[in-house]
């Protein structure tokens, strides 16, 4: 079901990194749009580019999440604070994701960032 606990669900995911719960939100045919606008289509490249997030902040954590949802449509505004692993830079921005459902998981995820 795509609701707010739903919403939570991924995000908890995201916090724990577990590539797995991530990927079970999303739609096979699932699209993410990043906030730099790079879209990846379908599991397979969602799948990598979620990975090479994690990657890049392996403390990478979602924080003070508030999420909407109503029928085919959510949205999650949260605090995203991680180091970089390549030169150490902590980083924290307020963002967002747009979300559309199918068939109870999420079709499309696009990101933004302040």
């Amino acid at each position: 079901m795509t609701d707010v606990s739903f919403l939570k669900s991924f995000a908890d995911a995201w916090n724990a990194h577990d590539l797995d719960a991530i990927m079970e939100h999303m739609a096979e045919e699932g699209v993410f749009i990043s906030s730099r606008g790079s879209r990846f289509e379908g599991s397979e490249a969602v799948h990598q580019a979620f990975a090479a997030v994690l990657n890049a902040y392996p403390d990478a954590r979602f924080e003070s999440g508030v999420h909407f949802a109503s029928g085919s449509r959510g949205v999650s505004e949260w605090m995203f604070r991680g180091t970089d692993v390549e030169d150490g830079t902590v980083t924290e921005q307020q963002g967002c994701d747009l979300f559309t459902f199918a068939d109870g998981k999420i079709l499309i995820k696009d990101s933004y960032l302040k």
